[in-house]
């Protein structure tokens, strides 16, 4: 057998022909790799799975929920009348901060969800073909060029280019959003086709809904088609949406005002007024925590959590 070759876009396989595919990829369409050749390939391009996303820990996930502008003044309007001995106050900010601090931690692991969704579409098993003899592996140590068995009911574990195909219904929902099963074949299809339009090529994480069929691996783990889209959602960055640069610009804008007017209102109360210097300290403390507003954003949080989990409800997101 052939060694190997270097790593290939799987996105080129299913214009090149079956028999084409076998010899690229050194491998044999009815005896399949060698278990010696296997090995070396399992080291080279890795166990057939993705990768682990990378998560923040819980401890940060909660700390980030109060890096907000609006919430430093409410912390800060905390501590002041905390230091007054206005318990009552003090106890509604700090709830009032805590509760939007939960909404949003418990939002983002709900989001953070999404890769794990993605990795549990990969099968756990595999029938494949070594030596010529079937063998039911651990479908995290197929490799490029092993010859798969498929049969009614099977998940598809890796990107495979078919070989040969009796009837074969792929359910490829999972990845296209395709409702009905699509027909596959052996002929390969053009180079430019979308991803739905493969019929030669059977994609890790699809559902095999009846007929029988085998292929060769093209692509396993990360270098999947399901692996580019574990890929893209890793990573995602946190969004910046209107809403939340309007808020921001509120916060900036409204903690401004409030330290002008509590200056304007010192300054008048001591120089005009004559009133204690305690006094009028404690009036526009008083002022300060009156004006901000402590429930915004525990509101627009929860208004937000509502309305998306309304939406998923109608199907109108996912």
């Amino acid at each position: 057998m052939k060694p190997a070759p270097e790593s290939r876009s799987p996105t080129a396989w299913h214009a090149l022909d079956a028999a084409a595919v076998t010899e690229k990829l050194g491998s044999d369409a009815s005896e399949g790799l060698t278990t010696a050749a296997a090995i070396p390939r399992l080291a080279r391009y890795g166990s057939n799975c993705l990768p682990p996303p990378r998560r923040r820990g819980p401890g940060l996930r909660l700390a980030l929920q109060f890096h907000n502008p609006l919430i430093y003044v409410l912390l800060a309007a905390a501590a002041i009348t905390l230091g007054l001995r206005d318990y009552l106050d003090t106890a509604v900010i700090v709830g009032v901060v805590i509760i939007n601090a939960v909404i949003g931690f418990v939002q983002e692991g709900r989001a953070e969800q999404a890769l794990e969704a993605v990795r549990s579409l990969l099968a756990n098993r595999a029938t494949v073909v070594r030596d010529g003899e079937r063998h039911d592996i651990d479908a995290a140590e197929l490799v490029p060029g092993d010859l798969v068995v498929l049969e009614s009911g099977d998940r598809v574990p890796a990107d495979l280019r078919l070989l040969q195909v009796r009837d074969l219904h792929i359910d490829e929902a999972a990845l296209t959003g395709e409702s009905l099963p699509v027909a596959k074949q052996v002929a390969r299809v053009a180079a430019s086709a979308a991803i739905g339009d493969r019929f030669d090529v059977a994609h890790a994480g699809t559902v095999v809904s009846r007929g029988q069929g085998r292929g060769i691996v093209v692509a396993t783990g990360a270098a999947t088609e399901i692996g580019h889209i574990g890929a893209l959602v890793a990573g995602v960055g946190s969004l910046t949406t209107p809403l939340t640069r309007q808020l921001d610009r509120f916060a900036r804008r409204i903690t401004a005002f409030i330290l002008v007017l509590g200056a304007v209102a010192f300054a008048w109360g001591h120089y005009v007024a004559h009133m204690a210097m305690l006094d009028i300290f404690l009036a526009v403390v008083g002022l300060a925590v009156a004006a901000i507003p402590e429930g915004l954003p525990a509101i627009v949080t929860i208004t937000l959590a509502i309305g998306t989990n309304a939406m998923a409800r109608q199907r109108a997101v996912v």
